[in-house]
C-alpha cells in the first residue's frame, strides 16, 4: 500500500480498511492507551509502590534486629547481672558517709607504720560529687627513707578501699631523706537521699538548660 491508498481510506469507515492499516491503527490506539494510562494512573501507582517496598524494608530490617534482641534476651539479662554483681562488688570497697573518717586515719596510720613522718595531711574542703559516688582529695606530704615511700605506697594500693595516689613528687629533703607530695584521693558512696538529690539536681539542670534555648 502506497500513500494516494493511504489517503483514500474513509476515517468514518475504518472496518473496510485493509488488513495492514487497521494493524497499524491498532497498533497506534494501544500505544496511546498505555502512554495515557501510565501518564494519568499508572505512574502514581508506581511511586506508591515504591514507597511501600522501602517500607517494608526497614519494618523487616526492623523485625530482624528485635528477633535477634529476643534471641538473645536470656544472654543480655545474664550480662546485666554480671553487670549488677560486679557493681556492687565495686561498690564495697567504698566507705559510707560515716566510714570516711576511719579511713583517712588508715591512711595517715599507714604512713606512720613505715616510720613516715607527715608534714602536711589535709583534706579537701569539699567534695567532688558524681552520680554514684564522692571524691575527696586528701593533699600529703610525707618524709621518710626510698623503701619506705614505696613501701607506703604499696600499702595505699592494698587497702581494702579504693585509694588512689595522684601527681606524685618525690625529691631529697634537708636531711638526705626523701619527701613525697601528693594527693591521695578517697572515695565514697552516696546514700540513698544523696543520690536522689544528684538525679533531682541533674533533671533540673536539664530543663534549666532546655529553658534558656
Amino acid at each position: 500500500m502506497n500513500l494516494d491508498e493511504l489517503k483514500t481510506l474513509n476515517i468514518k469507515d475504518v472496518g473496510g480498511w485493509p488488513v495492514l492499516p487497521k494493524v497499524a491503527a491498532l497498533a497506534v490506539l494501544l500505544v496511546a492507551v498505555v502512554f495515557a494510562s501510565y501518564w494519568f494512573d499508572w505512574s502514581g501507582q508506581l511511586e506508591q509502590l515504591e514507597t511501600v517496598r522501602q517500607e517494608e524494608s526497614k519494618l523487616r530490617e526492623t523485625f530482624l534486629a528485635k528477633k535477634k534482641q529476643a534471641i538473645n534476651l536470656d544472654t543480655y539479662r545474664q550480662q546485666l547481672k554480671e553487670i549488677d554483681q560486679a557493681f556492687g562488688a565495686l561498690l564495697k570497697q567504698l566507705p559510707n558517709k560515716s566510714e570516711m573518717d576511719a579511713l583517712l586515719v588508715d591512711i595517715n596510720q599507714a604512713g606512720l607504720g613505715r616510720g613516715l613522718e607527715f608534714e602536711l595531711f589535709k583534706p579537701a574542703a569539699s567534695e567532688s560529687v558524681t552520680e554514684f559516688y564522692a571524691e575527696l582529695p586528701v593533699t600529703i606530704k610525707v618524709t621518710g627513707a626510698y623503701h619506705d615511700l614505696g613501701n607506703f605506697a604499696s600499702d595505699i594500693a592494698q587497702m581494702p578501699r579504693i585509694v588512689t595516689l595522684n601527681d606524685v613528687k618525690i625529691n631529697v629533703a634537708k636531711d638526705g631523706r626523701l619527701a613525697m607530695d601528693g594527693v591521695a584521693k578517697t572515695y565514697r558512696y552516696l546514700d540513698e537521699e544523696e543520690v536522689s538529690a544528684q538525679k533531682k539536681t541533674a533533671v533540673d539542670a536539664k530543663k534549666k538548660a532546655g529553658g534558656a534555648k
